[in-house]
C-alpha cells in the first residue's frame, strides 16, 4: 500500500508542478489583436480566462495601470497587471519580482505579440512599474523576441 501512496504523491505533485499559469485577460469585444493575444498566451502555455469588458478604463485604474502605459487589454496574474501586448518572456520576469506591480507595452507596437499583421516590426519597449511607482524598461524587443 505504502508504494502506491508514494507513487500517488509523486504524480500530484508533477501536476502541480506543470499546471499552466492562469491570466485573466479583460478587453472590448470588438478588439481582434485582443483575441490573437490570448491566443499567442494559450499557445505558450497559459491558461486565459477572457473577460469581455464593458468599461476598460475602470479595469485599468482598478489594476494600476497608469494611463501613460495604457494599451487595448489588461491581464491580471498573480495580483500583477499584465498591459498590453507583453511578450510571454516578460510575463515570466514579472511573475519572479516582488518589486513590480506590473509590466506594459503601451500602444500597440507593430509585431508585438498580437500585433504581427505581416506589416514591418516596431522596436519597443517593456516597461515595468515597481510597487514603489517608478518605471522602469525591462527590454527592448522586435516582434517577441529581446533585442541585444
Amino acid at each position: 500500500m505504502k508504494p502506491y501512496l508514494t507513487a500517488l504523491a509523486a504524480l500530484l505533485i508533477s501536476g502541480v508542478a506543470n499546471a499552466a499559469d492562469v491570466i485573466d485577460v479583460h478587453r472590448d469585444a470588438n478588439c481582434g489583436c485582443c483575441k490573437d493575444w490570448i491566443k499567442y498566451l494559450e499557445a505558450n502555455g497559459f491558461e486565459v480566462r477572457d473577460h469581455v469588458e464593458a468599461n476598460m478604463s475602470a479595469v485599468k485604474q482598478r489594476a494600476g495601470v497608469v494611463p501613460r502605459l495604457g494599451s487595448c487589454h489588461t491581464g491580471v496574474i498573480d495580483g500583477k497587471f499584465v498591459e498590453g501586448h507583453v511578450p510571454v518572456a516578460a510575463i515570466h520576469e514579472l511573475k519572479k519580482r516582488d518589486d513590480l506591480a506590473g509590466v506594459a507595452v503601451p500602444g500597440m507596437p507593430a509585431g508585438s505579440p498580437g500585433m504581427d499583421y505581416g506589416q514591418p516590426h516596431q522596436r519597443y519597449q517593456v516597461i515595468g512599474l515597481t510597487t514603489e511607482g517608478r518605471e522602469e524598461v525591462l527590454g527592448d524587443y522586435l516582434g517577441e523576441q529581446p533585442v541585444r
